[in-house]
């Protein structure tokens, strides 16, 4: 029998009374006795959102980084300082430059200076690359990379590895979390550059087809056209998932249509959210 499994949203774009709302995501796993920090938003919200919560960031034994965009990785030195014995899971290119092009304007997008110096700082013994899906004990696994299977799904913006637009960026350092349940599988994803429906599927071929119960995170359709939200709506519909909490980057308008469709399934995410899976 698997052991009950709750997720509180520490950062999203929307927070709670009390809270401080930031444009980023962190979500803080508790599953057995494993305490997992899956993002860390972009480093304000996260340690006065934590001590509000109740959440303890000293007790983190596992910190995975979706990807390595600023809004995700922003809050590692404050986690580093605290939880002294943890593990880091995230594949190589979280360090990459990274840069958003719009109007002719690029943004850096990439991990600050002092997150990648405090990876830099950090034991190798208990860093890990990943390039490849992972299985970790209590049920849980990364994807790795996930292949762009769908042919509908892009990673959601105009996004580059360097300031001239020259060298598009694909975000292959995009992963998953999913965790193992009686009732099927527990999908927590940080912007889902990779596509949603891509990310799914690989969770489910990871896992021998075994059924979504829930998704929660960042699904990145905000500037998603009217086929891709159809078609992505279309596929949730078809895994029948118990619940879908859209978070962050997933857009006021796809949010609502995906809730709309959804019914009682899907529930708008925000921080301070909890959420409890029974085994």
């Amino acid at each position: 029998m698997s052991q009950p499994i709750e997720i509180t949203i520490l950062v999203d774009n929307r927070a709670a009374p009390g809270l401080m709302a930031e444009h980023g995501l962190s979500l803080w796993i508790e599953t057995g006795e494993r305490r997992i920090l899956f993002d860390t938003g972009q480093g304000a919200a996260l340690v006065p959102n934590a001590w509000a919560l109740g959440v303890d960031l000293a007790g983190t034994d596992m910190l995975v980084l979706s990807h390595g965009h600023y809004d995700h990785v922003g809050g590692i030195p404050q986690v580093l300082r605290r939880a002294r014995k943890l593990v880091i899971y995230c594949h190589p290119g979280v360090v990459l430059p990274r840069y958003a092009i719009r109007d002719g304007a690029a943004r850096a997008i990439h991990m600050p200076k002092d997150s990648s110096s405090a990876l830099d700082r950090f034991p190798l013994e208990r860093l890990h690359w990943i390039q490849n899906p992972v299985s970790l004990p209590g049920d849980v696994g990364l994807t790795g990379p996930v292949p762009r299977e769908s042919g509908f799904e892009d990673t959601g913006g105009a996004f580059f590895l360097d300031r001239e637009g020259r060298q598009a960026d694909p975000i292959e350092d995009d992963l998953a979390l999913w965790i193992r349940t009686d009732e099927g599988l527990v999908v927590c994803v940080g912007c889902c550059h990779a596509g949603l429906l891509n990310t799914l599927n690989r969770v489910q071929k990871l896992n021998g087809g075994m059924r979504i119960r829930a998704v929660i995170g960042g699904l990145h359709l905000l500037h998603a056209g009217r086929e891709r939200l159809d078609r992505t709506v279309a596929a949730l519909l078809s895994l029948d998932p118990d619940l879908v909490i859209p978070c962050h980057c997933t857009g006021e308008h796809a949010s609502a249509v995906l809730l709309e469709a959804l019914g009682s399934k899907g529930r708008p995410g925000s921080a301070g959210m909890r959420c409890r899976f029974e085994s």
